[in-house]
């Protein structure tokens, strides 16, 4: 009878206990979520390329808000009215609207940006980010990618694009959103790895391009 909770303990001594991954994975999900990543990596590209503070929290701002802020704002009032699932848009089949919408936002944002003459680097990042819509709206009408995935390989290629190879020991926190992503059964191993590669060769090539 005292077998099994002792073998029971044996492998919970093993592992950390599910109740505890679950936690880190859905805390892990939320800071690496693709509105936040985004609007922090605008932040950091705006202050690196800006002239001066003030350039910098300006054409920040510009960019957060059409690329993060509104975007994930059609999400929340989606929720709200019932019409989205949850603020990750679990559902695949849910997603190509929101993904529309932040298109829309995305290329107003861009137009903005370039004709306002913000720092190069500020346009080329909401570029790549616009390039990085286009596929994953693509590859979603038919497998849902994992965009939290996509969008933290991108973060971590960008920010070695921009400040050299030191800023590679970010990236253990693409795998950390991929572990996430799978713990809480939202994504597939194998759509959390294609969520990386995509999102690391579309930021890779199309920021280096635009630059």
């Amino acid at each position: 009878m005292t077998g099994a909770p002792r073998a029971r303990r044996q492998v919970l001594a093993g592992s950390p206990p599910a109740g505890w991954r679950r936690r880190t994975a859905r805390l892990a999900t939320e800071l690496l979520a693709p509105a936040p990543m985004a609007a922090g990596l605008l932040l950091v590209t705006s202050w690196h390329s800006s002239a001066t503070a003030l350039e910098a929290a300006k054409w920040g701002a510009l960019a957060i808000l059409f690329s993060s802020v509104l975007p994930f704002g059609f999400i929340l009032f989606g929720v709200r009215r019932r019409r989205l699932s949850d603020h990750h848009v679990g559902v695949r089949g849910q997603r190509p609207l929101p993904l529309l919408v932040a298109l829309a936002s995305v290329l107003a944002g861009l137009l903005l940006l370039a004709r306002g003459g913000a720092p190069g680097d500020v346009v080329a990042l909401v570029g790549a980010g616009l390039a990085g819509l286009v596929v994953a709206i693509a590859i979603t009408l038919f497998w849902k990618i994992s965009i939290h995935v996509a969008v933290a390989a991108g973060t971590v290629v960008v920010l070695y694009l921009l400040f050299g190879p030191a800023l590679l020991v970010l990236a253990p926190l693409v795998a950390l959103s991929a572990w996430a992503r799978v713990e809480l059964r939202d994504h597939s191993p194998a759509q959390a790895a294609v969520g990386a590669a995509v999102g690391a060769a579309v930021a890779g090539v199309m920021f280096s391009s635009l630059r």
